[in-house]
């Protein structure tokens, strides 16, 4: 009889080998022309809330209300600008010498 120990490696190594083989001996998948297009989706949709879109790209409204959302922001940034720059002072003086670093402190081992 077979132990476990000598089962399941060799189980996994046949399983592997049919794979391999199966691989190398089956038959190509034929290219993807590139004239080759999938056919719009059109739905038939019948019922009395249906109405025709005015948009042909569904999308777009979507686009569009983030591009003046994001038009807002940036205007909104801009307008905080100059307080922004009124914050940093020039009076300070610049950091001249050797700036300190922190020390190494050591490794604690229980």
């Amino acid at each position: 009889m077979i132990s476990a120990r000598l089962a399941v490696p060799a189980v996994l190594i046949a399983a592997s080998v049919a794979g391999v083989l199966t691989y190398l001996v089956g038959q190509p998948i034929a290219p993807v022309e590139v004239n080759q297009r999938p056919s719009p989706f059109n739905p038939i949709v019948n019922g009395p809330d249906t109405t025709a879109s005015t948009s042909a790209d569904p999308y777009r409204e979507g686009d569009e209300k983030a591009a003046i959302a994001y038009l807002k922001a940036a205007q909104e940034i801009l307008r905080r600008a100059p307080s922004a720059q009124a914050s940093a002072s020039n009076d300070e003086l610049p950091i001249k010498g050797r700036i300190p670093l922190p020390k190494k402190r050591p490794i604690v081992r229980r």
